[in-house]
């Protein structure tokens, strides 16, 4: 009778989170010909040119390119080695560590709970987890560690954590001094690793800890992201992983993308490299293990930074924005969430020219769009620290995503390049 009862469960839960169909249906994506969506095969070309020059001029290791048009990938190559160390040359559908490029996708999953009305965005993010509430911003810092604070004058939201304007800082990677020492100390996670800890208990400790400034007075890039993953399972009733699978990868095809990369799919691992001597060597282990998602412990999933994946499964998932949020039959989210949340939501806050921050992308504004290379008014976009970059242009209706894995290279001018020789290549 109790295996009869678990049965029930397991089918209704999986029932429950399923995602909905859709009437509208659109194709997955396929190779097509460039010409057959308005591009050029011959602009295009120059595309490898710029790969085969950074690889061929030791500025990358290696560099996996897509630009999709339409539904329609009509450019899709890899240059140069996954690992030069063992001499595995790349193939297209290698998998990357993707980063901080996990955050759309977080994003996305809150956006979907929020359409089931299981909160408000302005909802105080202590009614789901206790710990942040009177949160504190940093006054003084003193040497031995200890620091005085001040009571935040409201309370951090679901938005606020969407939009990095909570006042919660990075570590090892903030630009003030002051939380890396803080963050250090307590042992917070900034972004892999391969200890036996889960995403609840670093998010616990980073709720004890000081804010930047008041919610919503600033910008400031945080682990915000990690905190919404643990809330995703808190409202969801299902650890990160399993809601990404079952919501998001299953029904898109996503099966290249995971936290913990399954044993058939290990040996496609690009490995992080850096330069010594000119020469391309594996990245040593500092804060995180670069040897993640594929060894250790297995159980922190960061929302902020945690996943790996191809650029065709990320192309994938920007294609279904590009849909305003169906893909193949399947429905992830409304057209009218996708519009609110390309909107600027934080106003002047986000400094960088000629963009503003939404609820899971920066998007680029009139400003950006005259300013060339950069996509149409509306454009979303971001990377991954490990060096991968994406953009989505709605009005062209154009994907494009590199993929590379470095670390303390200066001389990669690939990220600014690539949306540049796409654009030029519409020929329509």
């Amino acid at each position: 009778m109790k295996k009869i009862f678990v049965l029930l469960f397991t089918f209704y839960t999986l029932a429950n989170f399923a995602q909905t169909r859709s009437i509208k249906t659109s194709p997955l994506l396929t190779q097509g010909a460039a010409s057959s969506v308005g591009m050029s095969e011959e602009r295009l070309a120059r595309i490898d040119d710029m790969c085969l020059e950074a690889v061929e001029g030791s500025h990358i290791p290696g560099i996996v390119a897509l630009v999709a048009r339409n539904g329609k990938i009509v450019y899709y190559k890899a240059f140069g080695m996954a690992d030069n160390e063992s001499g595995r040359v790349l193939k297209r559908d290698d998998i990357f560590r993707i980063a901080s490029q996990t955050k759309a996708i977080t994003s996305t999953a809150v956006m979907m709970l929020w359409e089931e009305g299981k909160f408000r965005l302005d909802d105080p993010i202590f009614m789901y987890i206790p710990e942040f509430k009177d949160a504190q911003v940093l006054d003084t810092l003193y040497e031995d560690g200890t620091y005085d604070t001040t009571p935040a004058k409201i309370p951090i939201t679901i938005r606020h954590l969407l939009t990095h304007t909570s006042g919660i800082g990075y570590g090892v990677i903030d630009r003030d001094v002051r939380f890396k020492k803080i963050y250090k100390d307590a042992g917070i996670i900034d972004l892999y690793t391969t200890e036996d800890i889960s995403i609840e208990e670093s998010v616990k400790k980073l709720a004890k800890l000081p804010l930047h400034h008041n919610p919503g007075e600033k910008y400031t890039y945080s682990e915000g992201l990690d905190v919404l993953g643990y809330f995703i399972e808190i409202v969801s009733g299902i650890p990160l992983d399993e809601f990404f699978r079952t919501r998001i990868f299953n029904p898109l095809g996503m099966d290249d993308t995971w936290f913990y990369l399954p044993e058939s799919k290990k040996n496609r691992l690009v490995s992080v490299q850096t330069k010594e001597d000119e020469s391309w060597i594996k990245y040593p282990t500092t804060f995180y293990d670069p040897d993640f998602p594929i060894t250790g412990a297995k159980k922190f999933f960061s929302g902020g930074a945690g996943l790996s994946s191809t650029a065709k499964d990320y192309a994938t998932f920007l294609q279904m924005y590009l849909n305003n949020g169906e893909l193949n039959g399947v429905r992830i989210l409304s057209r009218t969430t996708i519009q609110f949340m390309m909107s600027n939501q934080v106003g002047d806050l986000y400094t960088k020219p000629g963009k503003y921050y939404g609820l899971a992308f920066g998007v680029i504004n009139k400003k950006g769009q005259d300013m060339g290379g950069r996509g149409s008014m509306g454009t979303f976009q971001w990377g991954g620290y490990f060096n991968t970059q994406f953009f989505a242009d709605p009005k062209e209706k154009i994907i494009g995503i590199i993929m590379k894995q470095t670390q303390d290279i200066d001389t990669d001018n690939t990220g600014w390049k690539f949306s540049q020789l796409i654009e030029q290549a519409v020929d329509d």
